[in-house]
């Protein structure tokens, strides 16, 4: 199977500890990431990704929110700039362990932030990366 991702979600499984928007949501994005770390290949795209499932049945979903878009754009610029390629909706990747070192390194030096102006969870993303990701869910054996 094949995962699907926003842009801005590359950045944001990076650190993710177990904190979400709601147990529901949560649920959803510990099957995500033990997928990606099963080596399930992700496919970009544009809008609500399978993370965002468990949201979209609020009565407005900030996933379709111009803010989030334009952090998906920040996002797929920052990502590509590290990886030496243009990330675009259709692109596949599949992450490993130096793919994901790699980018939470970058993450921790500041160079792929420019997505996370205004998100309610810079401090704590901020906080996790400057701990060196120690509580994070995502991991490869």
């Amino acid at each position: 199977m094949t995962i699907k991702l926003r842009a801005h979600h590359l950045l944001c499984m990076l650190t993710y500890v177990g904190k979400g928007y709601s147990p529901a949501f949560t649920g959803n994005y510990d099957k995500i990431i033990a997928r990606l770390a099963a080596g399930e290949d992700i496919l970009i795209q544009e809008g609500p990704d399978d993370i965002c499932q468990p949201l979209l049945g609020e009565e407005d979903p900030h996933c379709f929110w111009d803010s989030v878009v334009e952090r998906d754009a920040k996002a797929a610029h920052d990502v590509g700039l590290l990886l030496g390629k243009t990330i675009t909706s259709g692109d596949i990747l599949v992450l490993d362990r130096k793919m994901v070192e790699s980018f939470r390194a970058a993450f921790k030096q500041g160079a792929t932030r420019k997505a996370c102006g205004g998100c309610e969870w810079f401090d704590l993303c901020s906080s996790v990366s400057k701990a060196g990701y120690a509580d994070t869910r995502l991991a490869f054996p």
